[in-house]
């Protein structure tokens, strides 16, 4: 479950005026936000490969682990493939295209527009992500429009009849989990990831060049490449994903910020990090208002916290 993010701005705010020791904007909030979540959310992994190298024979061994599962669970996703130029891309980040089609007719001009709006994405997905642009299946490059939130802008007007296609892949993988490939006629086949060095080893010998049956690939980048090259579709990606970026959105009104529900981002750390996330929050607080009492406190209890936890 996902923490509230105007619960734990509300809940910072009260802390530091109550203790009278400064203020923290929305901005910077935001940005404070983003990074605590993201080092809570590396955490998660130190702690997972912690409890592999202790015995199992830990009675709590599974329960902690199971813990640690759930908490990673809402960042694992899956999606299949794009074939382009010999590479697989990553799975879109959103589920199909934003596919726009220009349906004017050729001689009605006026109706076609340097400005589309993509619906099948948000703006904090576009925004987490890498967009790619195409026209007629032709790669755009990134002078040649522009996104702001979910508006898309060319720099100069399309073309009537064009088809204008927006993908939006995640901006980094965390962690590349397996991939797999099917064609409906075997069963599914987990492929093996290998480097450079391995791969010509594999690719010389008749005995371990890989089939259909027994796939291989390297990562590159955020694209993988698969052999036989004769495989051009039916790859599916597992992986774990960053959280996406909390925002605190707001409205200016007469002397303060007024919280936009319908336009925020919630953290995605799992509800039992909540009083972490608040105490580290307070922490980088401390240097943001350069209150060094606020940074000895936050720190104190954050200890607290995380050996309370740890028993």
């Amino acid at each position: 479950m996902a923490i509230n993010v105007n619960t734990v701005y509300q809940t910072v705010l009260l802390i530091l005026n109550k203790e009278q020791r400064g203020y923290m904007t929305p901005v910077e909030f935001n940005k404070t936000g983003q990074q605590v979540q993201l080092e809570i959310f590396e955490t998660y992994f130190d702690s997972l490969n912690q409890q592999i190298r202790i015995p199992q024979t830990d009675t709590d061994y599974a329960d902690r682990v199971v813990g640690l599962d759930e908490k990673l669970s809402i960042f694992k996703t899956s999606g299949n493939a794009s074939y382009q130029n010999s590479l697989f891309n990553l799975p879109s980040q959103f589920s199909g295209s934003g596919k726009q089609q220009v349906t004017t007719t050729p001689a009605n001009t006026t109706a076609l527009t340097l400005n589309y709006t993509i619906n099948a994405a948000t703006a904090s997905q576009i925004s987490d992500g890498v967009t790619n642009v195409f026209v007629n299946s032709i790669l755009l490059s990134e002078f040649e429009y522009s996104i702001s939130g979910t508006t898309l802008s060319f720099a100069s007007q399309p073309i009537a009849g064009n088809a204008i296609l927006v993908d939006v892949y995640p901006k980094e993988f965390y962690r590349l989990g397996s991939v797999t490939y099917t064609n409906g006629a075997y069963p599914i086949q987990e492929l093996e990831r290998v480097d450079k060095g391995q791969l010509y080893h594999l690719l010389g010998s008749n005995l371990t060049k890989p089939s259909t049956t027994y796939p291989i690939y390297t990562y590159e980048g955020s694209r993988i490449k698969v052999y036989p090259t004769t495989i051009v579709s039916g790859i599916n990606i597992n992986y774990i994903r960053k959280p996406l970026n909390p925002v605190w959105s707001f409205t200016a009104g007469t002397g303060a910020y007024i919280y936009n529900n319908l336009t925020s981002t919630n953290f995605e750390l799992h509800s039992a990090d909540q009083t972490e996330l608040i105490l580290k929050i307070l922490l980088y607080a401390g240097v943001v208002i350069q209150s060094p009492e606020i940074i000895q406190v936050a720190a104190s209890q954050v200890q607290q916290e995380q050996t309370n936890q740890k028993s």
